[in-house]
Formats: structure tokens, C-alpha cells, sequence
């Protein structure tokens, strides 16, 4: 038996070349190929269904097996027809840095275990910080994605704003309740940090929101002054940069405004729509972002990442620190050159990987001017779709936004709003089924709405209009 994993050199050779052959396949003719592939749950299942290996088997039928089943059925994030959720597709230099990244494998839990990569983290939050107007001084730290960068800035958030009280030692025994103050539309992940945090869900003051979807400031106002009158101790606000359903930016100046106004910390969920405050064109709705304490950021959105690219930038590095250091005798740093930054100090992983390297590679490689035409394309793609929406007959254009989402109908000519509501219920299952595109629906008003998401440097005004071709001809079929 072969006392090591490694394959021979011809041999990894020879893999290596496969895999690229692989890689090429998937993104070849984008346009051609569906953006889902429906297969029953069950029978999916059943692919995998099989006893724990005992005896290997060859690596290129291996190869051949994850072809077959997860690369030629996979949901096509990378092509130009998937409208659902916020995928981005990712770019060919962020993949190719992934590769690279896997190879060193490096962890950048301790400085001395990724010298290099640990200095390009530190980079690329100062660049971030900068090309957001957040603060090129500010601090930062690569996490998963947008879920774990509000949950990292919301424990930043209550570790150091009850510092003083001991949080982190005494944990939440014996406090009266503090409460935490966002919009009907924020995201889902804003309740689950609550609910992780030991808060709780019923101290998060969902605010009502204005005809444009962003947080109604005097409903805020009165909802903060009320809970200080009950006793409560209000403690944060969470502005959002870019809603999910709509992509509203709320007035983040004037939320900044009344957190000094009462004394709260102020964050901000930008992951998805933080990165376009790079834009000249609309960087005035961002107006206040660089008042804020915390800020939630994706790569794997708006600037094309591979997932997992996800951000906290704070404005003062320090409070990470603060926030998570923990001594430890396997991690002192006593015997170490001093001035390393160990990002285990700053944030809860010890085990973390070299998320930044694909960002930094990807901005040397194609520099802020041409991401921000991408990022320009898409947000006026999105108003593509909506004037087309308009201009037709057969549809209902509900909402837009400075971003890239339009929520419309497909209404075939109805005119009663269940069966309206009724026709776009089904379509949803329909086109999965379909497969031609991949987009899903939410609710806004009260109203069943199909939601379109264009962030995709692969897109264009033709592959709008087939978006349009085929949701017509799937609701054509339901009629």
C-alpha cells in the first residue's frame, strides 16, 4: 500500500488536466444551457444512496461520477438566466484564485500560519472600506458571507456596548431587556442574530416602512422613546443598504442621526446592496454610511466572487479585539515578532480560509473601473426590465429600486386579483420545472410578486427579454 495520498506527479498531472477539461465544459456556451435542472428530491437522493466506502476506486471515475451527477445537474449559478435569490455567478479570476488558494491551503487563523495572505486580508478591508465610503482607515474582518457578517457585527455591537456590565464574562443573567431596532424588510438573518446572541427575537422592533420600502423614522423615533419608558434599554439600530425583496437603501444619515441622538450603536447591512455606494451614480443614497459602527458586506454579491466572500468592516480594528480575543497557552504570541495581526484575536474562528485572496486577485486583475461598469450594467438592467414590464400588456411592473431588483406580474390580461394572485403562485414551481430560467418570487404589500434579481456580469438586454420570453410562455401554458 502507497504510505502516502499523493498520486504520482504524471498522474496528478494528468487529473489536473482533467478537472480544467471540466471547468472549460461548464463554461462554454452559457447561453445555450438551462438554468435548472429538475430532478424529484427522491431520485436525487437516491445518486448518493450508498454504504460508507471501504476500497477506494479510480479518482478519474471518481472524476466522472461528480460530472455526471452534480456538475451536469447543478442549478447554473455562473449563466445569465438565473434571476432568483442574489446569485452573482462569480468571475473566472475568482475561481482560478480558489484553485490556487486550495493549493497552499493556507490558515489564516495565526499570522505566522499565512504571512502573505494574512497582509492581503488586512488589504483588502482597507481597500473595501475605501471603495464603499465607509473609511479607508477602518478595521475589518473576511467571514462566510452576509449572515455572518451581521451576527459578527451585531456581537461586536453588544460585547462592546455593555462592556462595561462584564457581557462577555456575566452573559445576559440579571440585565433588563435591551432592544434592537430595524424595518419590516430586513433581512432574516438580523432575527436568527438575535435569537444566537441570547437577545431574542421579541426585543427586535421590526419598523414600519415607507411607500418606498425604507424604515419610517418617525415610527422608529416614537418605538425607541416608548421603550425607554417601559424600561427597556434600546441599544442598536440596523439600517439596511439595499433590501433583499426590493432593494430599498434606508436614510442612512438620518439613522445615524438618532443612534447619537439616544446613544446606540449603528449598523449596517449592506450585503447586498453596500458595494454599489462605489458608484458616482448613486453614492448620495449611501449618504451616512461612514458614521456608522459596523458595516455587513458580500464579495460573492456585487463584486462577482465565488462563494464564500463575505465582510465586517467596524470603524475602530480594535473593538474586534475587544470583542473576541481569548487567551490561550497554544496561541500565545509572546515568543512571536511583534506587530502580526491573528485574525483569531479578532473574530470567533480559529480555522479560517484565504477568503481574501480571490477578492484581492480579482480587483489587481480587473480594477475598480470595469467592476463598476459591471455593477452599473446590472442596476440598469434591472431598469431594462422594468420599462419592458411596463411596455407590455400582459404584465404588472410592482416595484424598483436604485439597485438591481424588479418585482412584477405576469397577469395574461386578468383582471381579478386572485386569479392573479392565483396564476404567479403557480408559475413559481412551473418554471423550476421548466428550467429554462431560474427565479423565485416573494411578497410585498400583501401581494404575490415574482423577483428579479440581475446581478450577473453575464447578462444582458437579450437575455432579459428571453427572462420575459419564457415567463410568458410558462404562464401562457398555466392558463
Amino acid at each position: 500500500m502507497n504510505n502516502s495520498l499523493d498520486f504520482t506527479a504524471k498522474h496528478f498531472a494528468e487529473l489536473l488536466n482533467k478537472t480544467s477539461d471540466l471547468v472549460l465544459n461548464q463554461h462554454a456556451n452559457m447561453e445555450e444551457k438551462k438554468a435548472y435542472h429538475y430532478y424529484p428530491q427522491a431520485e436525487v437522493e437516491a445518486w448518493f444512496d450508498e454504504n460508507l466506502p471501504q476500497n477506494g476506486m479510480a479518482p478519474e471515475l471518481v472524476l466522472d461520477l461528480f460530472k455526471d451527477k452534480v456538475m451536469d445537474t447543478a442549478t447554473n449559478n455562473l449563466g445569465p438566466y438565473m434571476y432568483a435569490y442574489v446569485m452573482a455567478g462569480g468571475s473566472q479570476m475568482s475561481l482560478l484564485a480558489e484553485k490556487l488558494t486550495a493549493t497552499i491551503n493556507q490558515n489564516v487563523g495565526k499570522w505566522h500560519l499565512g504571512p502573505a495572505v494574512s497582509e492581503i486580508e488586512k488589504r483588502v478591508v482597507q481597500w473595501t472600506g475605501e471603495l464603499t465610503t465607509f473609511g479607508k482607515n477602518c478595521g475589518g474582518v473576511m467571514v462566510s458571507g452576509g449572515s455572518a457578517a451581521n451576527l459578527a457585527g451585531l456581537t461586536v455591537a453588544r460585547n462592546i456596548f455593555f462592556e462595561k456590565h462584564k457581557i462577555r464574562e456575566k452573559g445576559l443573567f440579571a440585565m433588563k431587556p435591551f432592544t434592537v431596532y430595524a424595518s419590516t424588510e430586513v433581512h432574516g438573518c438580523v432575527d436568527k442574530s438575535m435569537e444566537e446572541l441570547g437577545i431574542g427575537t421579541d426585543q427586535l422592533r421590526k419598523i414600519a416602512v415607507n411607500e418606498d420600502f425604507t424604515i419610517n423614522l418617525e415610527a422608529l423615533k416614537k418605538a425607541i422613546e416608548e421603550d425607554k419608558t417601559a424600561g427597556f434599554t434600546p441599544f442598536c439600530i440596523v439600517g439596511t443598504a439595499g433590501t433583499v425583496n426590493t432593494g430599498a437603501i434606508d436614510d442612512l444619515s438620518a439613522l445615524s442621526a438618532i443612534a447619537k441622538e439616544h446613544d446606540l450603536w449603528f449598523h449596517i447591512d449592506g450585503a447586498y446592496g453596500g458595494l454599489p455606494a462605489c458608484l458616482d451614480s448613486i453614492q448620495g443614497k449611501y449618504k451616512g454610511i461612514e458614521q456608522a459602527d459596523s458595516l455587513a458586506l458580500d464579495f460573492h454579491k456585487w463584486m462577482y466572487q465565488t462563494f464564500e466572500a463575505g465582510c465586517l468592516l467596524v470603524n475602530d480594528f480594535s473593538l474586534l479585539q475587544r470583542t473576541y480575543y481569548k487567551r490561550a497557552s497554544y496561541l500565545d504570541t509572546k515568543l512571536e515578532e511583534q506587530g502580526r495581526t491573528n485574525f483569531n484575536e479578532h473574530y470567533f474562528q480559529l480555522t479560517r480560509n484565504a477568503k481574501a485572496v480571490k477578492v484581492w486577485m480579482s480587483l489587481k486583475t480587473y480594477g475598480m473601473q470595469k467592476l463598476r461598469a459591471m455593477i452599473q450594467k446590472d442596476i440598469d438592467l434591472a431598469r431594462y426590465l422594468a420599462n419592458e414590464v411596463e411596455k407590455a400588456g400582459d404584465f404588472e411592473l410592482k416595484s424598483t429600486s436604485h439597485l438591481a431588483v424588479t418585482c412584477f406580474r405576469y397577469t395574461n390580461g386578468l383582471t381579478d386579483e386572485s386569479a392573479i394572485e392565483v396564476l404567479n403562485r403557480k408559475m413559481i414551481p412551473a418554471l423550476e420545472r421548466d428550467g429554462r430560467v431560474f427565479i423565485t418570487g416573494t411578497t410585498i404589500n400583501n401581494q404575490f410578486v415574482i423577483r428579479a434579481c440581475l446581478i450577473n456580469h453575464r447578462m444582458n438586454e437579450g437575455t432579459v427579454d428571453y427572462l420575459l420570453k419564457v415567463v410568458r410562455a410558462v404562464g401562457d401554458s398555466l392558463i
